[in-house]
């Protein structure tokens, strides 16, 4: 049997060409896995499934070969090397300091203005693709060049590069780097003074950062000074992009008093946040924010999730994607969501509404499951529960998560 045809044939089949190429009989391999020989039997015609990623785990050890050969192609196999290798090539690029150090930058032409602008814009829609990877490739390319557009023209190339930290900030965050983003963050921040739009933008991912660190204190303090540096005194008379830059930033503050356990706080910077959305609508994303009140509804689940209040989070997200604006989010925020609203419903002991949420997500944006922490955690929940998707078992088990 060739491997193209192996690939395609269902799990209990593929356990049976294995265990004949390891020349074991039914009985042997059962004994070898503490099972009966009608248990296997079963398993190699289908009638009963590899359910569990501890028993996918054991038949693969038996048979000395890795789960995702034994899954084929039911999942796209990807483990933490891959999360590993994106931060090198980023931590990288940030450890190369080639213009201060005066550093050749070869043959390549220092690009024009509205080249890096290009650049940024499809970097951060990558991004908001949730294609973390491709983003990981293009960040060193990128960071070099709006440094030398920035080196040329301090004022025109400000913007862009202020936004590529902020990309490479938030980058490292979903990857679970939030110490290494927080040199991204702070060159942003450093780029940025001088200019209050610039400043709040930055800012954005600096909550996001300080909350990553565990400096809850810190990130709430600097939100709300930099929120009430953006919003206007009338906010009926604040320019939609100002007023999504300062409904972000109250966001973060919220999320910062959440992880605190000041559900006063948070309840009342929400609503703050909330009537700054109603100006600026759902269907927009000034300065990449996303914002408007299907955002803030969003940020309400991740706030009930920190509070350990899983039936609330659980009514905000059913709220959250019946909206006309859930579809609008960037899929990179959707998937977000999705992964909160998973953890909501196992804290309202619902595994079955989990796994399927988080299947949701997994289909949405499968790099939020596979590279980032936060999701494989969920994950590693929801596979221990005995009626977990046989879909996130397998993926579980590729993953090496469980």
């Amino acid at each position: 049997m060739t491997a193209g045809p192996l690939e395609t044939l269902p799990v209990g089949r593929r356990v049976a060409y294995w265990r004949g190429r390891r020349k074991l009989s039914q009985q042997v391999f059962a004994d070898r896995l503490g099972k009966s020989k009608s248990w296997v039997d079963k398993v190699e015609r289908g009638v009963r499934s590899l359910d569990k990623v501890s028993t996918l785990q054991e038949v693969a050890t038996v048979l000395r070969i890795d789960t995702a050969v034994l899954l084929g192609r039911d999942v796209q196999a990807t483990d933490v090397s891959d999360r590993t290798a994106d931060v090198e090539r980023v931590r990288a690029a940030l450890s190369r300091y080639a213009i201060p150090l005066g550093r050749p930058a070869g043959s390549r032409p220092v690009p024009s203005g509205a080249q890096v602008d290009r650049q940024v814009g499809y970097v951060w829609t990558t991004f908001q693709h949730a294609r973390y990877e491709r983003v990981a490739d293009r960040l060193p390319e990128l960071l070099a060049d709006v440094e030398r557009a920035h080196a040329v023209d301090l004022v025109a190339g400000r913007g862009s590069l202020v936004e590529a930290y902020r990309i490479t900030a938030s980058l490292l965050v979903k990857l679970g780097e939030p110490d290494l983003a927080w040199l991204a963050v702070d060159r942003a921040m450093a780029a940025a003074t001088g200019d209050r739009i610039l400043v709040a933008a930055a800012a954005v991912q600096l909550g996001q950062v300080l909350r990553g660190c565990g400096q809850v204190r810190a990130a709430r303090s600097a939100m709300l000074a930099a929120a009430y540096r953006i919003v206007p005194p009338t906010i009926e008379d604040g320019p939609p992009e100002e007023l999504s830059l300062g409904g972000t930033l109250l966001v973060q503050a919220a999320l910062a008093a959440a992880r605190s356990g000041d559900e006063a706080a948070v309840a009342d910077l929400l609503d703050e946040a909330a009537a700054l959305a109603a100006q600026v609508g759902d269907g927009h994303d000034h300065h990449r924010t996303g914002f408007g009140p299907t955002s803030v509804q969003a940020a309400r689940v991740s706030a009930a999730v920190e509070l350990g209040d899983g039936g609330d989070a659980v009514a905000w997200h059913e709220k959250t994607t019946d909206r006309d604006g859930w579809r609008w989010l960037p899929v990179e925020h959707r998937a977000a969501h999705l992964i909160d609203a998973a953890r909501a419903y196992l804290h309202t002991d619902d595994p079955i509404n989990a796994g399927r949420t988080l299947m949701e997500a997994d289909r949405m944006a499968p790099a939020e499951i596979r590279h980032r922490p936060a999701g494989r955690d969920v994950l590693a929940q929801i596979v221990r529960d005995p009626t977990a998707p046989t879909t996130l078992v397998h993926l579980a088990a590729t993953i090496g998560v469980g």
